[in-house]
C-alpha cells in the first residue's frame, strides 16, 4: 500500500503509468480468485484502495493544472 504522499510526488504521467501497473494487478487477483489460487484475498481490497487514491491525485493535479491556465 502506497500513500498519498508518495503520489502526490508524481506526474500526471507517472500517475497513469501507476494506474495501469494497478489495473493490471487487480484483474490477475481477480482472475486467481476465480481459479481458487488466491491466497491473500485482502490485497484485493488495498489495490482496490490504490487505485482509488492515485485517481483522486490525478484528477487534482489536473484541476489545478486546468485552474492555472
Amino acid at each position: 500500500m502506497t500513500k498519498a504522499q508518495d503520489y502526490r510526488a508524481m506526474t500526471p504521467d507517472q500517475l497513469d503509468d501507476e494506474l495501469v501497473k494497478l489495473k493490471k494487478e487487480q484483474f490477475n487477483l481477480r482472475f486467481q480468485k476465480a481459479t481458487g489460487q488466491l491466497e491473500n484475498t485482502a490485497r484485493v481490497r488495498l489495490i482496490r484502495r490504490d487505485i482509488a487514491r492515485v485517481r483522486t491525485v490525478a484528477t487534482t493535479k489536473r484541476g489545478e493544472a486546468a485552474a492555472k491556465a
